[in-house]
């Protein structure tokens, strides 16, 4: 799968995240500041990687900011996109399974190696659920989408 990052400031952790999706098998995409950059303003840089997404160029989405939250929220404006903030592996592993999430949200200011690895191990070997019931609340949640979006 090709994933599209994108992150407002440059972290530390940057590198370990793209070379673990990579290591994965996952070719990354990246949008954001290197470390010799000033930030970018997080609506820009989150916006190029839906785009990504939503244009085919990209198969899912890895967005960061500070605390994770606006990335998030600002993904889940566009339609077609499912994303999660996840601080953990459970959570990353559930967004997948019962949510079918396909951009994955996340909080530099939380990161730590230890739970950024935990986070990807649970998000890139979880499989969409489809079992009955679960499939009848994603196209529940595609129907409300599609009528707020008309």
């Amino acid at each position: 799968m090709k994933i599209a990052i994108s992150s407002d400031e440059y972290h530390p952790l940057l590198n370990h995240l793209m070379k673990t999706v990579e290591s994965l098998g996952h070719e990354t995409i990246y949008f954001g500041p290197t470390k010799d950059q000033d930030p970018h303003d997080w609506t820009d840089v989150t916006e190029k990687a839906l785009k990504e997404v939503r244009e085919n160029r990209a198969d899912e989405g890895i967005v960061l900011c500070w605390t994770g939250t606006g990335c998030t929220i600002l993904a889940n404006k566009f339609p077609g996109i499912r994303a999660a903030l996840c601080v953990d592996g459970e959570t990353a592993r559930g967004a997948r399974i019962y949510n079918h999430a396909n951009v994955l949200g996340l909080s530099l200011r939380l990161l730590t190696k230890q739970s950024l690895d935990e986070v990807l191990r649970e998000w890139f070997s979880t499989p969409y659920s489809v079992d009955e019931w679960n499939l009848s609340q994603i196209e529940r949640l595609s129907s409300i989408e599609k009528t707020l979006f008309l």
